[in-house]
């Protein structure tokens, strides 16, 4: 996978649960799991570089505070609107 893409899960229009897919090379599976706060964790490979986030209480975290957690991973120039359905 080249790009990263979010999926959410909503339930009666609010998001359940969401999931944020980072780049990563076809094959490769999450090594270790790290807890973030707020409903966060984040998904590393066997190199401990993050292939994804899990966010399972998307209304305890806000799209800038994801933001600034993704920018302390490396992860810059993400924009707001890639993430807005977790505002819904």
């Amino acid at each position: 996978m080249k790009q990263r893409y979010l999926e959410v899960t909503f339930r009666k229009g609010k998001p359940l649960a969401a999931y944020l897919y980072l780049p990563r090379s076809p094959g490769v599976r999450a090594a270790r799991t790290s807890d973030a706060g707020n409903g966060v964790k984040i998904d590393f490979d066997t190199n401990d570089t993050p292939i994804g986030v899990e966010i399972t209480a998307p209304s305890a975290i806000t799209v800038d505070e994801l933001i600034s957690l993704l920018a302390k991973l490396g992860i810059n120039e993400v924009d707001r609107v890639e993430l807005a359905p977790l505002a819904a």
